[in-house]
């Protein structure tokens, strides 16, 4: 998650499925480490532009890993709005439970 401000959403969510939160830098940054196995989850909700996570997400999905919005929707891009509220990268195994926590924070 961010190092610098961490969403309440995040807090919660890695308080909920006992996960270690680790503060990294850049999108690319958070991402690669999943995609490395350095990480198991990487979930965003401070907004970014398709720009920042595109590509991070495009290597995600290469590699086999779950990309989605924390709904689980798909993430689309080419938008007219550039922004893009939120982000969950992670191995598939984790991808329910995640979701399911966000959820369960958010309702």
């Amino acid at each position: 998650m961010s190092r610098t401000r961490p969403s309440a959403l995040c807090v919660d969510v890695a308080e909920r499925i006992g996960a270690v939160r680790v503060g990294m830098g850049s999108a690319g940054a958070k991402a690669m480490a999943v995609v490395r196995g350095e990480a198991e989850i990487y979930l965003h909700t401070g907004g970014q532009h398709q720009w920042d996570n595109c590509a991070p997400v495009a290597v995600a999905l290469a590699a086999g890993l779950h990309a989605s919005r924390i709904d689980g929707s798909p993430i689309v891009y080419n938008q007219r709005e550039t922004s893009i509220p939120d982000l969950l990268i992670c191995r598939k195994e984790w991808a329910e439970t995640v979701l399911a926590a966000v959820r369960n924070c958010a309702g």
